[in-house]
């Protein structure tokens, strides 16, 4: 009986979007030179700890996608089994997707919107059904009936799409003795954290994921929250 686990997690790398500070939720932007970088460092961050993995979850979007085959390039890792699912997807936010966060301060004020860009309980405005931009239009979501496909999501709908699928398909992987990687988005990654850590929402707002920087999970035999180690 394993009296510990563990499991490595990392935010995809730097993308142009990020760079221009807009918000890019589930449009597909591919990693910029600095994400490329920086997923490189991170593979050999995990190949220094001799880190080896048996199976990788992503989400659909490319940019976890790249991020993960760099870090494994680098880390000079074998091909392994990769998961991706729309529930790793980041935050969708609605209309305010591609805007720079300056253009959205001052057209909804401040105080808006920091609750959509921070808040837990507030979603961005909607999409309507007939803009290009819906899931509803992207072949990655054919298969997913239209009532899962979200339109906008406040952090706590987020939180509601991941951590089911963390507890029922990726915490039973971990507890059976697999080395997992997963690899996904800040506010995914921020979800996970609430769930696990026990954040609350007002503390979440201050918790930041930095791009490419891979961070482990520790756990007890029980899978109970034991630590996190950053690795910097």
């Amino acid at each position: 009986m394993k009296t510990s686990f563990s499991v490595v997690l990392v935010r995809h790398g730097q993308t142009q979007w990020n760079l221009d500070n807009r918000f890019t939720g589930w449009s597909e932007v591919p990693l910029s030179e600095t994400g490329f970088a920086k997923t490189k460092q991170a593979g050999k961050q995990l190949a220094a700890r001799n880190l080896q993995f048996d199976e990788a979850y992503i989400s659909v979007l490319e940019r976890t996608h790249q991020s993960l085959q760099s870090i494994l390039q680098s880390a000079g890792h074998p091909a392994i089994p990769v998961v991706a699912s729309w529930r790793l997807n980041e935050r969708h936010y609605g209309t305010l997707q591609g805007m720079n966060k300056q253009e959205i301060f001052s057209q909804y004020g401040e105080a808006q919107s920091y609750k959509w860009w921070r808040g837990y309980e507030t979603s961005p405005p909607p999409l309507s059904m007939d803009d290009p931009r819906h899931p509803r239009f992207c072949p990655l979501y054919q298969s997913l009936p239209e009532e899962n496909l979200p339109v906008s999501e406040s952090l706590a709908q987020c939180k509601e799409r991941f951590t089911p699928f963390w507890d029922e398909t990726i915490r039973p992987e971990i507890q059976s003795g697999k080395k997992l990687i997963i690899v996904s988005h800040g506010n995914t990654l921020r979800s996970l954290r609430m769930h696990v850590e026990n954040i609350n929402p007002t503390e979440i707002q201050k918790v930041e994921i930095p791009s490419g920087v891979p961070f482990l999970y520790h756990f007890d035999h029980n899978m109970q929250f034991k630590r996190i180690e950053w690795l910097t």
